[in-house]
């Protein structure tokens, strides 16, 4: 198994939007690795119902991708996108890419901001 972060070329966008990426390689067959980020059962294991926003994946690519969306448990309740990308690796095994970004978060625009429309009708 390697840690290195080497996100490969297609990643690149989601480099620019500051994303956490981590690379490793797994001696399981990419199916193997595959029905541990899908099946909800085996998914809790590591990864819980309490951390995901939903129970179920964002979109999916079968075999290939999983995107899950995740949520803090306690306040702010950050929110992030988890995409998991399986593949095979050389050595007959599975290279398994997990690429987490934060989610856009529109703030509440204060009552009292004395925007244009406020001073308007003031």
């Amino acid at each position: 198994m390697s840690d290195a972060a080497k996100p490969d070329p297609s990643d690149e966008a989601l480099m620019r939007e500051e994303a956490l990426v981590l690379e490793y390689d797994f001696d399981a067959p990419p199916a193997k690795v595959w029905r541990a980020v899908t099946i909800p059962a085996l998914r809790e294991r590591w990864l819980p119902d309490c951390d995901l926003a939903g129970a179920e994946p964002e979109s999916t690519i079968a075999g290939e991708e999983v995107r899950y969306r995740l949520r803090d448990s306690e306040p702010p309740f950050r929110e992030s996108h988890v995409i998991f990308r399986i593949e095979p690796n050389e050595d007959g095994g599975t290279r398994f890419r997990i690429i987490q970004q934060a989610c856009e978060v529109a703030l509440p625009q204060a009552a009292n901001s004395n925007c244009c429309m406020m001073r308007a009708a003031a």
